[in-house]
């Protein structure tokens, strides 16, 4: 499918930038595999001045050699040398013809981490062309953009050097949402239900590369054994190549990411620095920063006081890491592996975990269904610290004195709310109530993928969201 699905809301930012009177930089950065090339190329490729790819994983002569054979490409007839300084004043020579009064000059350089090689000076290289030339242009707008996140945060937007304060704009193209998700698939030809799609987020996130790949003429659990689990499966190795192409050294995230796995709710910086035996220091700090800045993990509070106090919590939200996290052991044992374990325990399992991973990617939604988009709130969990413990996945705090206590529940069907679980939601309001000491009202509140059995015990849940909200605008 050729059409560009989404991104309505950042094209049209973008399209507002290059109407502006003055020279725009503008930094788009999200992910590997998230769209932000195909988004630029499919709605700017036509009106661009100047395009250039890095070389992933290149060299500083492959670099350098890409970037020569863009301005040949772009009409450059001058001699070209192997110094950045050099050639960003080519490229200034190249722009100047093509200037024109009311039209905007779109500069789009791609992969712009790949042409920070080892012992490099582009990114000084391209300081000094902005600093002393296009900034100078009202028509110049130039687009910076990069896979390597945390690179791109730190070098660019966060620059130090001749890049200081220097980006007039900056854009995080984040995953798909539900909604998005299920255009995509639509306008791809599939006749999926809401509950496909959402299976498919929980494995795939909304990355439009992941969704590309799909098969219409097969099922889901068809599309999963392909990609993933066959032999030579197009995403089989993707976990590596995600990590490798967002950071130099993967491994620490490696290793952080295995802890998070096993703490469904989230776990702190102290204590994930005690899993990992290593020590709490500004290094950990870091990379628990850039994954977040990845959208791979999330940070978030937590109602109770020594939590919130130290930091809160980090909880893995990425969604295909999560899956690849849960079955990467599965991928060498049956290359049919979803196929032969559907309704099986392991699936299940995970199933309950990624919808409320899926949740929590929709906390926006869920408080428009709960119709308190307008007010002010504030989200975590909680966990008691007496015996037995409390645990609460979801707490929505709200400016007009009100917790909605949420419960999360994945079923096929209607979810049948029965006495010993309506005694232990009773049992964590009372706990929550009394540990917390809170003056707001608690409002019990189900998430599920199809409603609440209509009985006794659902009469008392105040809330009752679906799936279906969860897809809404």
């Amino acid at each position: 499918m050729d059409e560009l699905i989404g991104r309505e809301q950042e094209l049209e930012i973008i399209e507002g930038f290059f109407r502006s009177d003055h020279a725009e930089f503008i930094g788009l950065y999200g992910r590997r595999r998230i769209g932000k090339t195909y988004m630029i190329n499919k709605a700017f490729r036509s009106r661009m001045s100047f395009a250039v790819s890095g070389v992933l994983t290149g060299k500083k002569v492959e670099q350098i050699k890409a970037f020569q054979n863009a301005l040949k490409e772009f009409g450059y007839k001058g001699e070209l040398s192997n110094n950045w300084l050099d050639l960003f004043f080519a490229l200034q020579q190249l722009l100047s013809k093509k200037i024109k009064k009311g039209k905007p000059c779109i500069i789009f350089i791609d992969e712009l981490p790949c042409f920070d090689t080892q012992k490099g000076t582009f990114v000084r290289a391209l300081g000094q062309f902005w600093n002393t030339w296009a900034s100078l242009q009202p028509q110049v707008k130039l687009i910076v953009c990069g896979s390597a996140t945390s690179w791109m945060i730190r070098n660019i937007i966060n620059n130090r050097g001749g890049l200081h304060n220097r980006l007039t704009h900056e854009m995080h193209l984040r995953p798909f949402t539900l909604h998005e998700t299920e255009e995509y698939l639509r306008k791809a030809g599939f006749k999926w239900t809401d509950l496909l799609v959402a299976q498919t987020y929980m494995v795939f996130g909304g990355v439009p590369y992941y969704l590309s790949l799909l098969e219409k003429k097969e099922s889901l659990a068809q599309n999963i054994d392909r990609l993933y689990f066959a032999s030579d499966g197009e995403l089989k190795e993707e976990y590596t190549r995600l990590y490798s192409s967002l950071f130099n050294n993967a491994e620490p995230y490696f290793e952080i990411l295995n802890v998070l796995k096993k703490h469904k709710s989230g776990i702190t910086q102290v204590e994930l620095s005690a899993e990992l035996g290593k020590a709490n220091n500004g290094h950990l700090t870091r990379n628990l920063k850039d994954l977040e800045m990845c959208d791979i993990i999330r940070h978030y509070n937590c109602r109770e006081k020594k939590i919130k106090k130290t930091g809160g919590l980090y909880q893995l939200s990425d969604m295909f890491s999560l899956f690849h996290l849960h079955f990467s052991k599965k991928k060498s044992v049956d290359e049919q592996y979803w196929e032969h374990n559907i309704g099986k325990p392991a699936i299940n399992t995970w199933l309950g975990i990624a919808f409320e991973r899926l949740c929590m990617a929709h906390i926006p939604q869920i408080k428009k269904a709960l119709g308190i988009d307008r007010i002010g709130t504030e989200y975590y969990s909680w966990q008691s610290n007496s015996e037995p413990k409390a645990q609460i996945d979801l707490l929505i705090e709200r400016a007009d004195k009100i917790i909605n206590l949420c419960e999360i529940k994945y079923s096929e069907t209607p979810y049948t709310l029965k006495k010993d679980e309506d005694m232990k939601i009773r049992t964590r309001i009372a706990t929550f109530s009394s540990l917390t000491q809170t003056k707001a009202a608690i409002h019990p509140t189900f998430i599920t993928t199809f409603g609440l059995t209509k009985n006794e015990y659902a009469n008392d849940i105040l809330f009752n969201l679906t799936l279906s909200d969860l897809f809404k605008i």
